[in-house]
C-alpha cells in the first residue's frame, strides 16, 4: 500500500465498522498511517491487522470519543496528524418528540456532537503543526431535513453540520480545511439495528425494495476523494446519495 500519502497520519473514529472501517481500508490505500479508534478492541484490533496484513499501516486504539480524558491521553500519544475523520457517531431509537426518550437523545448528542468536539479540539494543535491539515466531519442528510421519529438524530446531526460550518469561519487563512460529508440512506452491518434496538425487520424494511442503497465503501471512497485532493482545495459540503434516493422522504422502491 505504497500510496503517494506516504509518511502522513490519519485518525478515524467509530472504525471498528462500517464506513469508519472502511474508510480506514482506503486511507490505508493512499499511504496514510492510519490511527483507528473504537470501543470495541477485538473488532479494531483485527483491523489493524488486516491492514498491515495488506502492506499498509495501521494501529488500534480503545477509546470513546465521548470520554474527554480518554481523547486527550490518545492526541498526546501521536507523533503527527494530518487528517481527521470525524465518523463515530449513531441514531438510538425511533420514537416521536413527545415519547422519545431523554437517554436516547443524550446519548446521541454526545457522540454525534461532543465527540466530535473533543476529537478537534484535541487534535487541533497537531493538525496545525502538519502544515496542510483536514478536519473531516461525517453529518447525515438528516441534518438538512426534519422526519417523524428522528428528532433526536436530526438534532444531533444538525449539530455536527453547526460544528463544521463554524469551524471553517474560524480556522479560515490557517492551514487547516475543514471538509463536510452527509450521506443519505446507507446499509452498514449494524446502523439500522442499532437504532431499532437489534430488531432485525424493522431494520430491514428501512431499505427493502432499495436494489442499491450506498454502502460503506461508498461513502469511504467519497472521504478519501475530498480529503486527497490537492492542499488549496476544501470540498465544503458533499451531499452523497444512492440513485434510488431523490430526497429524505423521496425513494424508488421496486415491488
Amino acid at each position: 500500500m505504497a500510496g503517494r500519502f506516504e509518511g502522513r497520519v490519519a485518525v478515524v473514529t467509530g472504525a471498528s465498522s462500517g464506513i469508519g472501517a472502511a474508510t480506514a481500508r482506503r486511507l490505508a490505500e493512499e499511504g496514510f498511517r492510519v490511527e483507528l479508534l473504537a470501543r470495541r478492541s477485538d473488532r479494531v484490533e483485527a483491523l489493524a491487522k488486516e491492514i498491515g496484513a495488506a502492506g499498509g499501516q495501521a494501529s488500534a486504539h480503545t477509546v470513546d470519543v465521548i470520554d474527554r480524558a480518554a481523547v486527550d491521553a490518545f492526541a498526546a500519544s501521536l507523533d503527527r496528524v494530518d487528517v481527521l475523520v470525524n465518523n463515530a457517531g449513531g441514531a438510538f431509537g425511533a420514537d416521536s418528540v413527545e415519547q422519545g426518550d431523554p437517554a436516547d437523545w443524550r446519548q446521541m448528542f454526545e457522540v454525534n456532537v461532543l465527540g466530535v468536539l473533543h476529537m478537534t479540539q484535541a487534535l487541533l494543535p497537531a493538525l496545525r503543526a502538519s502544515g496542510d491539515g483536514t478536519v473531516l466531519v461525517l453529518s447525515s442528510t438528516a441534518a438538512f431535513t426534519a422526519y417523524e421519529g428522528g428528532g433526536g438524530y436530526v438534532a444531533a446531526k444538525a449539530g455536527a453540520h453547526a460544528i463544521a460550518g463554524t469551524l471553517r469561519l474560524e480556522l479560515v487563512g490557517e492551514p487547516i480545511r475543514v471538509i463536510e460529508i452527509a450521506p443519505g440512506m446507507v446499509k452498514t452491518e449494524g446502523f439500522a439495528l442499532t437504532r431499532f434496538d437489534g430488531d432485525a425487520a424493522r431494520a430491514a424494511s428501512v431499505y427493502a425494495g432499495v436494489a442499491e442503497p450506498l454502502s460503506a465503501e461508498d461513502v469511504a471512497d467519497t472521504i478519501a476523494w475530498t480529503v486527497t485532493r490537492p492542499a488549496h482545495v476544501n470540498v465544503d459540503l458533499l451531499v452523497v446519495r444512492p440513485r434510488a434516493q431523490a430526497a429524505q422522504h423521496k425513494i424508488h422502491r421496486e415491488p
